[in-house]
């Protein structure tokens, strides 16, 4: 009889057949060789979880039994803008991965009653899961108290409540830690700045999802002892509107030293209005956040001293996931709170991200694999 690869046994082992059908696995033809166990096993695999599948459905993802096609639902408060577009994404390839589907709904322009009806619709519907933006600490309160006390699993994303006050009983939050991310700022302000007049634009003042950073900035610029004179300006929440408040705003303040923005849109105009006016040559410093791909060319451009990187694609990815691992395991594998983090993309580092269009930046819709090589940045 023919010597059996040992590894081959090892793998028929790990299964616990009976003896009868491990003995006809081990004598099949071609069960000689090291690489035979893969796929020795997978096949053995194959055909025990076909038997042990029970009264499961077909279309298991991987090991995990099978699920129904659970709907998950994401209320956002600007739906339509890009910053946005590599969160759907995000949710889009959890999705295909776990064999389940999201929504994406809410508000166009922050409206909150927008998107509390929104939310209510969402538990009308008998979602799965919800993942929702806390931009305001009471309006969301009840409607996830109802989503909850209905059983149905909810998150929040990018937005938190208020510094300390969450403003609801969600399971977890993923994103940035927004109010620290704003005190980098200012740091990063007071470091660029000598003194002097600076504006930071903010879309939607009092939108939880972005206040925080400009309360942070200011602080941090307090902190600092410089003697730099911060004013924040609304913007709006739309592109078209942004462009042109910081563009009237960049003409009627000619002695700025510095302009400065805490949300995506407002970020890419002020790129393009430090580009227009050859505000760099002039010695004004700018920066603010997101990785919008016109923001990314304003980096490496040098009309941005710097972005920061809050990675959206995985604030669409996560609550997808943690909402499944949710349903699936009845409620015992808990969402985590989850620091989606903070990088200063400058342009010393911003040629990666220009180099190859990604989904995780949203700009482009291509599936690829990215390799990496050299050395990690660390500290």
């Amino acid at each position: 009889m023919t010597q059996v690869h040992p590894k081959v046994e090892e793998a028929v082992d790990t299964l616990g057949l009976e003896g009868a059908t491990r003995r006809r696995l081990l004598s099949g033809a071609g069960m000689v060789s090291a690489a035979a166990a893969a796929s020795a096993l997978l096949a053995a695999c194959s055909s025990s979880n076909k038997k042990d599948a029970g009264s499961t459905a077909k279309g298991g993802v991987g090991p995990f039994p099978s699920t129904p096609k659970w709907k998950f639902v994401f209320v956002n408060h600007v739906t339509t803008n890009p910053f946005f577009t590599p969160t759907q994404y995000g949710a889009q390839d959890a999705c295909a991965l776990l064999n389940c589907e999201f929504q994406w709904t809410g508000s166009q322009d922050s409206v909150v009653p927008q998107m509390v009806n929104a939310l209510n619709s969402a538990i009308s519907a008998k979602a799965d899961g919800i993942a929702v933006a806390v931009v305001d600490k009471t309006a969301f309160r009840a409607p996830i108290d109802k989503a909850l006390n209905a059983g149905i699993p909810v998150v929040s994303y990018n937005a938190d409540g208020a510094k300390g006050d969450p403003g609801s009983n969600r399971l977890a939050y993923i994103g940035q830690d927004l109010y620290t991310s704003g005190y980098q700022l200012g740091q990063r302000i007071a470091s660029v700045m000598q003194g002097g007049d600076a504006v930071g634009f903010i879309a939607t003042p009092g939108s939880l999802n972005i206040q925080p950073r400009i309360d942070g900035a200011k602080d941090a610029i307090k902190a600092s002892g410089k003697p730099i004179n911060f004013t924040s300006v609304a913007s709006g929440a739309e592109l078209p509107k942004e462009l042109s408040t910081i563009d009237a705003y960049a003409q009627g303040h000619k002695n700025l030293k510095g302009m400065f923005a805490v949300d995506a849109g407002s970020t890419e105009g002020v790129g393009k209005v430090v580009a227009k006016y050859g505000l760099k040559s002039k010695g004004v410093a700018a920066g603010g956040f997101d990785l919008n791909p016109a923001t990314l060319q304003a980096v490496s451009a040098g009309n941005l001293d710097f972005t920061i990187d809050q990675q959206p694609y995985l604030q669409g990815f996560l609550p997808v996931l943690y909402l499944w691992l949710y349903k699936l395991s009845g409620g015992l594998a808990a969402p985590s709170e989850t620091n989606t983090g903070l990088l200063f993309v400058t342009k010393d580092n911003v040629q990666p991200y220009l180099a190859t269009k990604t989904r995780f930046e949203g700009s482009s819709t291509q599936q690829q694999l990215l390799t990496h090589s050299g050395p990690i940045a660390h500290k």
